[in-house]
C-alpha cells in the first residue's frame, strides 16, 4: 500500500502549549524516590516499614509508564498516512477508545473512552495511529476539556482533514472518591472542528454513530 510520512519535525509537540513543557531541570530518580518516602512519612507511615521500604522505586517505575505521554510526539503518531482509499471522503470514526489518564489538579486518576473521528482529504491515517493519539495526550496530568480539545487540535494541525469530532465520556476519582463523592457520575465534552462545526447535521451524525444501537 501506498504511504508517506509527512515531513513534520521529530519530537515536536504542536498541540502541545507552551505551559506544559518542563520549565527546569528533570530532577533525578533518586531525587524522584526521596519525594515519595517523604509523602510516605506525610501521611503518617514509616518509609523504612518492611512493606512500603520498597514503595519509592516501585511508584517512580509507575510514573514512568503512567505519564509516558510526556516523552511520546502527536506528530510522530499521525506521521504515516495511506493513499489508497477508493476516493473515499466520508467521516472515518473509532469509537470506544478506552483510556487513562490523571486530573492534573488532585493527580488521581480518571477514566473513560474518546470517540475520534475526522473526514479525511485524499490519504488517511492508521486506525490505530488515533488510539496511539488519545494515549500520547492521555499520559499526563489533564483536565478532560483540555484532553479533548489537545486531541481535535492535532488531528487538524496535522492531517488536516475537512472535520474533526472529538467526544469523551470518563468518571473522576477526585469527584467519586472524595469531595462530593459521586461515583458513577460521567463528565461529557465534545470539539467539533471545519464541517462538523459548520453543520449541526454532521454533529448529530458522529453523536448518533457515537450513541448507534451497535453498541
Amino acid at each position: 500500500m501506498d504511504a508517506i510520512v509527512k515531513p513534520w519535525p521529530k519530537g515536536t509537540n504542536p498541540a502541545q502549549p507552551e505551559s506544559a513543557q518542563p520549565s527546569a531541570a528533570r530532577p533525578s530518580r533518586d531525587e524522584a524516590e526521596a519525594a515519595v518516602r517523604t509523602l510516605i512519612a506525610y501521611i503518617g507511615d514509616d518509609p523504612n516499614r518492611e512493606g512500603v521500604l520498597d514503595t519509592p522505586k516501585r511508584v517512580v517505575g509507575a510514573y514512568e509508564e503512567l505519564y509516558r505521554g510526556y516523552r511520546e510526539s502527536p506528530s510522530e503518531t499521525l506521521d504515516r498516512t495511506f493513499s489508497e482509499t477508493g476516493d473515499y471522503d466520508d467521516l472515518v470514526l473509532v469509537r470506544d477508545i478506552a483510556f487513562n489518564s490523571h486530573c492534573e489538579h488532585h493527580m488521581m486518576p480518571f477514566t473513560g473512552v474518546a470517540h475520534v473521528a475526522y473526514k479525511p482529504v485524499g490519504r488517511v491515517v492508521g486506525l490505530s495511529k488515533l488510539a496511539r493519539l488519545v494515549d500520547v495526550y492521555a499520559r499526563r496530568l489533564q483536565t478532560q476539556e483540555h484532553l479533548n480539545s489537545q486531541i481535535a487540535n492535532a488531528i487538524e494541525e496535522i492531517l488536516k482533514p475537512r472535520g474533526v469530532a472529538v467526544m469523551i465520556e470518563a468518571e473522576h476519582t477526585c469527584m467519586s472518591l472524595r469531595g462530593v463523592e459521586k461515583p458513577g457520575a460521567l463528565t461529557v465534552t465534545t470539539q467539533f472542528r471545519g464541517s462538523f462545526r459548520d453543520d449541526p447535521n454532521e454533529q448529530l451524525r458522529f453523536i448518533s454513530m457515537v450513541r448507534g444501537n451497535q453498541r
